[in-house]
């Protein structure tokens, strides 16, 4: 019997437990452990017998993990974890600031290069998935413009942003595409947009008691890469009213590319990839775990340094033979 990939995850939250629960639906891994800095005690994972440990302890279990997949939040946790986790193990991850991909990719490639691993970062559906249609579109249609619209939906990143503000006890933050836009696009019009005509924030923060609530919305509203370029409504809610209106993490989004072609470009073409998800992290953390499969492959090889989703054939993604592929996709 052809042994199993064996996979760890750091960071058990929404992001961690999906991962969970997607590697439970591939039959050719296995979950090893589950790293934590919370008390080990206080973790419940899904199944039975799943080995909790302390993330300190990490370096312990180098033989024991094929691929370890880095839930942790892009704000803080991964551009710390994600060097330190490619010193010792292949690695998948889904880190999400865009503004900061470039340098948080240089970094990872010289960690892991010297190492000896594989590093699959930036991965989920965007970017990821979206990135990938961004430049097979392009490609296709080189006389155009891609548009990339998100929402209505909960983005964990930005979420996740908010909560590490001083003051803020929990938040929670949705994406909202701006209609005129993409009607505009969707039309064919080929619009210039700014950031900011294309998208709007909305946060529901529960603050601390002791809390400068202007001080927090100043916080978010002038926060770079995440909130600045926005128009941004800040609402403050109890604790009771985040967990009863808003405890779904919806999301979705399309990336559209609107180009023109023949002899003199007056055949508009309007191509999208779109995607509406019940779970935000639940789908990303299978992008995640479809990953670790291919980055388990190329390590097997003997590749090494950082990979994007525009590195990895698909042939590695998947758990089918290229005839199979071929036979059902083609």
């Amino acid at each position: 019997m052809k042994e199993k990939i064996r996979l760890g995850i750091v960071g058990y939250g929404n992001l961690g437990k999906g991962v969970e629960l997607a590697i439970s639906q591939n039959p050719d891994m296995e979950l090893a452990a589950i790293f934590t800095r919370r008390s080990v005690d206080s973790i419940k994972s899904y199944g039975k017998g799943v080995k909790i440990v302390n993330i300190d302890e990490a370096n312990n279990y180098v033989k024991d993990i094929d691929v370890m997949i880095l839930c942790g939040g892009s704000s803080t946790d991964i551009p710390v974890q994600g060097p330190y986790f490619a010193s010792m193990y292949n690695t998948v991850d889904a880190y999400d600031n865009h503004a900061k991909i470039p340098e948080y990719i240089k970094a990872m490639n010289n960690v892991s290069k010297e190492a000896g691993k594989v590093s699959a970062v930036c991965l989920g559906w965007d970017p990821g998935l979206f990135s990938l249609n961004r430049v097979l579109l392009d490609a296709m249609l080189p006389s155009g413009k891609t548009y990339t619209f998100w929402g209505p939906g909960v983005s964990q990143g930005h979420s996740d942003a908010i909560r590490r503000v001083e003051g803020v006890k929990n938040a929670i933050q949705y994406t909202v595409p701006i209609e005129e836009a993409v009607e505009r696009v969707r039309n064919g019009e080929n619009p210039e947009l700014s950031v900011r005509a294309k998208h709007r924030r909305e946060c529901y923060v529960v603050a601390e008691e002791y809390a400068d609530k202007d001080e927090i919305v100043n916080a978010i509203k002038s926060m770079p890469d995440y909130f600045v370029d926005y128009d941004v409504n800040v609402t403050f809610i109890t604790e009771e009213e985040l967990a009863k209106n808003h405890s779904k993490l919806f999301h979705g989004g399309f990336v559209a590319r609107s180009g023109r072609t023949g002899e003199d470009r007056t055949n508009n073409h309007i191509a999208e990839f779109s995607l509406k998800l019940d779970s935000n992290s639940e789908f990303t953390a299978n992008v995640l775990v479809a990953y670790a499969r291919a980055v388990y492959r190329l390590s097997s090889e003997g590749s090494k340094g950082v990979k994007t989703i525009f590195d990895i054939p698909l042939t590695y993604v998947s758990d089918k033979s290229i005839e199979d592929l071929c036979k059902s996709y083609l």
